[in-house]
């Protein structure tokens, strides 16, 4: 049985940060649909590889939103509102500092990811002018990892909302704009992306600023400089930044080997992870409610209310990869019409659907455990599972698959995430068997 104090706690946050991470997806797959509809596929195959580079190199540092949440989630709960002040500031400097050296390197960071994805000559030239443009993006977007981050952890989900809701709408309709009004086709929506990313940081600093006045004031800008301060903020984030790098390397990797395919299988695999991201965004809400809630219980050290979020989020997962395997597989024509018009890109999306459908059920437990984990700080455990699911599990299971083309590399992913599911699942178990989840190790 749900408890209906509990489901009404999730709710509240996970309903906002639902719709803000739906606001995500959707802005992919209008890029992907406006792109679609052009003259030619090198423009979709050109963002796809690009957008590829730039959420490689962007997401390698969202460790800055997933500490932020999980520390000061259990600051909060602990009370110490000086600790959840320093969390932000602490996040903020390192965010910026990152983000100007990204841009420093640009162009020979931008070379080397490209030169891995390889995509095809025409494609190339399109895919660099992309992510150079994008790229500059990097303050603001590691920025607004930080403060919506921080605002999670002191469960302000409206808050958050509004800062992404404005990112990605801001984007969506520029995109119309400069692609379509202006005719920059994959230039347009680079510099669409670069705008409201900008736009962003703005508003959630402003945001952020409201809400500091309410902390405990007991804290001075000299204390940045106490590097001792910085431990647990690195222990934690060291352990994200691995897991993340690894995912991203999976994600990057599959990519690759799509393009190796042709711009067609390029493009289509493009469309069917975006649909699935739809699905893992759309669960996001849930997870992010875990990692606000859990880390508050934890820090609280509340275990049986812990246990009652875990299930109750997992619950609501598992409800949205239901749905969304039912219309994915009862859909399929209709939804892939949506987002190309171009035959062969259509062709190659159907052959390989029947793998999107079976993806969001498989995935249900390592997309929510990732909440838990990170609201618990048992950010080590998740280091780990990603290394055996990356080096044990997709890479052999793709270099066998290999004689199976595009259909081996979509096997590999769904091994990939099952192993992660099922890793996961066993170290909640044992955790929670062995009364682990209040302890302090990450």
């Amino acid at each position: 049985m749900l408890n209906p104090q509990i489901t009404r706690q999730v709710f509240q946050i996970a309903l906002p940060m639902t719709l803000a991470s739906l606001s995500v997806p959707l802005l992919g797959l209008v890029d992907t649909g406006i792109l679609g509809h052009l003259s030619s596929d090198n423009f979709l195959a050109a963002v796809a590889a690009g957008s590829s580079v730039i959420t490689l190199l962007f997401w390698l540092f969202a460790f800055l939103r997933m500490g932020s949440t999980g520390l000061t989630a259990r600051a909060w709960g602990a009370n110490d509102g000086r600790r959840c002040k320093e969390l932000l500031f602490q996040s903020l400097l390192l965010a910026l500092l990152l983000g100007l050296g990204l841009i420093i390197f640009r162009t020979p960071i931008v070379s080397l990811v490209l030169h891995l994805i390889s995509p095809s000559a025409e494609v190339m030239p399109l895919a660099t002018e992309y992510c150079l443009i994008r790229i500059f993006a990097a303050p603001a977007t590691f920025m607004t990892y930080c403060t919506i981050g921080w605002l999670l952890g002191l469960q302000q989900a409206r808050t958050t909302l509004a800062v992404m809701l404005i990112v990605n709408l801001a984007n969506i309709v520029l995109d119309f704009l400069f692609i379509i009004g202006f005719d920059w086709n994959s230039r347009g929506a680079a510099l669409a992306s670069l705008t409201a990313e900008y736009l962003g940081v703005f508003t959630a600093l402003a945001l952020v600023s409201i809400k500091l006045r309410t902390l405990d004031h007991n804290w001075q800008w000299r204390q940045l400089g106490s590097w001792h301060q910085y431990r647990e903020f690195f222990t934690v984030n060291r352990h994200l930044f691995v897991r993340t790098a690894l995912l991203l390397f999976t994600m990057t990797f599959f990519t690759a080997q799509g393009a190796r395919q042709g711009d067609a299988v390029l493009a289509a695999n493009a469309i069917l992870m975006q649909l699935l991201l739809l699905v893992a965004f759309t669960q996001d809400g849930f997870a992010h409610a875990a990692e606000s809630l859990t880390g508050q219980a934890i820090g609280a050290r509340q275990t049986e209310r812990f246990l009652q979020l875990c299930y109750n989020s997992t619950f609501w997962g598992f409800v949205i990869a239901l749905v969304a395997t039912a219309f994915y597989w009862l859909l399929p024509h209709t939804i892939v019409s949506l987002f190309t018009s171009l035959p062969a890109v259509t062709s190659a999306a159907l052959v390989y659907w029947p793998w999107l459908v079976a993806l969001p059920l498989v995935g249900l437990i390592c997309f929510m455990a990732d909440g838990v984990f990170i609201g618990s700080g048992k950010t080590h455990a998740m280091q780990q599972t990603m290394f055996a699911a990356v080096l044990l599990v997709f890479l052999p299971v793709w270099f066998f698959a290999r004689p199976m083309g595009n259909h081996g590399l979509w096997l590999a992913y769904l091994s990939f995430l099952a192993s992660r599911s099922l890793l996961m699942g066993w170290l909640f178990y044992r955790y929670t068997r062995r009364h682990q989840w209040t302890a302090h190790k990450t």
